[in-house]
């Protein structure tokens, strides 16, 4: 049987959970009964920029772990054309032309674990969307109909080289439900800011946040043991439900046929009645699809051993401060790992990590990824992953700063499922490129220019109006006499 994906997210052994999954492709409609149908954007999705454009003469800092001295990206219709040393390629004529000698070039940064736009800034209760705390168990939620476009965090993040993000239900229940993967350009709808057909991820948490939500009502769970029970106890609940509409679906198709039969040759047995589809479930449909392998889903052992039990794979662990205790397990099962650099100690079970946690995953063959869970984190996710790579340094593990630079681009984008197009500075990948005025590990680094899709979303040498109406008419602008 094939092996199912998941992708869980926690805070540490005992933490808090999240993940990332897929588009699920629409079915035939058959009516009222019918399976569900993905919904649609109603705003026209931007598309990749028109033209040709290429960045001359930097330190290309290719997110393979491999770098190019004095290198050139060539961008044709919003996809990377070329890339390679100056000399090497060939610059089209007529082409508009960005100098970045004496600056260095990355992949966008992919932020695998946000809250921006469900729990927008300014923190107001108002526009609080990110966790429905009123059962433990939410499958059936979406973080996208909770997510605000307009939120100033967004524009910030994007001048912080930041170009994709994966937006999550918040901890507060066992299951939280779906995430979504946005590209950051501005839109006045989420679903028009998604990153064409990227896998969904279902947000799970464990340890201490479930059981401090639902204890402190006197309802389960109120200990791990009822997280454990709770995610179980669901997983059989969405095979049984898997099972019935599978069984549904063989019937439907053999008396579809006899029907077609009848309809050419009457003398042909007659199909009977339709069968009938199981009842509609959104919940079920959304673990239903984890099974399939659809969505990507710590207590960290415990959920790989539950995996073993009810056929899914584990994706990536988010908030795993405690990952480098299990890194050989980790890695010998391909499992990511996201984590802060040294973001700790703001509960009890979030003490016991270590500053070279990336380093000392790295190491051992992991796959680390440096994400914020934070508004202002996400502004510096290149100093988080420099703070990282100067931890593991301190330990002697043999680290560089292209290694570090994979933390921020290719493992994130990997772990989301979408490293095929993006999280590398690659011909054939969406141009989603930063410039940098210095190396981005540095803590004076800033971005000169981003691009998402070959969009120029961010230039420093330009006014940039503000992307969200709530910052209209909140800065005071020094105008000449």
């Amino acid at each position: 049987m094939k092996p199912r994906q998941l992708s869980v997210s926690l805070l540490s052994i005992a933490a808090c959970a999240s993940g990332g999954g897929i588009s699920v492709p629409a079915p035939e409609v058959r009516g009222p009964q019918s399976p569900v149908v993905e919904e649609r954007a109603v705003l026209k999705p931007s598309a990749p920029a028109e033209g040709v454009f290429a960045v001359v003469g930097g330190t290309l800092l290719l997110g393979t772990g491999e770098r190019i001295e004095g290198g050139t990206i060539v961008v044709r219709d919003g996809i990377i054309e070329a890339v390679g040393e100056s000399s090497s390629v060939s610059v089209p004529e007529g082409a508009r032309t960005f100098e970045a000698r004496g600056r260095f070039v990355t992949p966008g940064i992919v932020d695998t674990h946000s809250h921006m736009g469900v729990y927008p800034s300014p923190h107001v209760e108002a526009h609080a969307d990110g966790n429905e705390m009123t059962d433990p168990t939410t499958p059936y939620v979406f973080s996208e109909h909770g997510f605000w476009p307009q939120d100033p965090a967004l524009q910030a993040a994007v001048v912080g080289g930041v170009t994709t993000i994966q937006v999550l239900p918040g901890s507060g229940n066992v299951i939280g439900g779906r995430s979504t993967v946005l590209k950051l350009r501005p839109r006045r709808e989420a679903r028009a800011m998604r990153f064409p057909n990227a896998p969904q991820g279902i947000k799970m948490a464990c340890g201490e946040n479930p059981k401090r939500v639902y204890g402190s009502k006197g309802r389960q769970p109120m200990s791990r043991m009822g997280n454990a029970f709770t995610l179980r106890q669901a997983f059989i609940q969405a095979r049984e439900y898997r099972f019935a509409r599978d069984l549904y679906e063989d019937e439907f198709a053999e008396w579809k046929k006899k029907r077609d039969a009848f309809a050419e040759d009457p003398e042909a047995p007659k199909p009977g009645p339709e069968p009938k589809s199981p009842k509609r479930d959104l919940g079920m449909e959304t673990l239903a699809a984890v099974l399939d392998g659809e969505l990507r889903a710590d207590e960290m052992l415990q959920v790989l051993s539950l995996g073993d039990e009810l056929g899914f794979e584990v994706s990536t662990f988010h908030h795993a401060i405690e990952a480098y205790k299990i890194a050989d397990v980790l890695a010998e099962r391909g499992v990511h790992a996201a984590v802060w650099a040294d973001w700790w100690g703001f509960k009890l079970e979030a003490y016991d990590t270590t500053e070279a946690n990336a380093g000392i995953i790295a190491a051992a063959g992991g796959l680390p990824n440096i994400h914020s869970d934070s508004e202002n984190g996400v502004q510096r996710l290149n100093q988080e992953a420099a703070k990282a790579l100067t931890a593991g340094r301190r330990l002697g593990l043999d680290l560089d700063e292209d290694d570090a630079i994979t933390w921020i681009t290719k493992n994130p984008a990997a772990a989301l499922g979408i490293e095929d197009r993006t999280g590398t500075l690659e011909a054939g990948k969406m141009a989603d490129v930063v410039v940098w005025d210095r190396s981005p590990l540095s803590v004076y680094a800033k971005t000169d220019l981003v691009f998402i899709d070959g969009d120029l979303v961010f230039d420093r040498g330009r006014p940039d109006p503000r992307w969200s109406d709530f910052l209209v008419g909140t800065e005071v602008e020094e105008t000449q006499p």
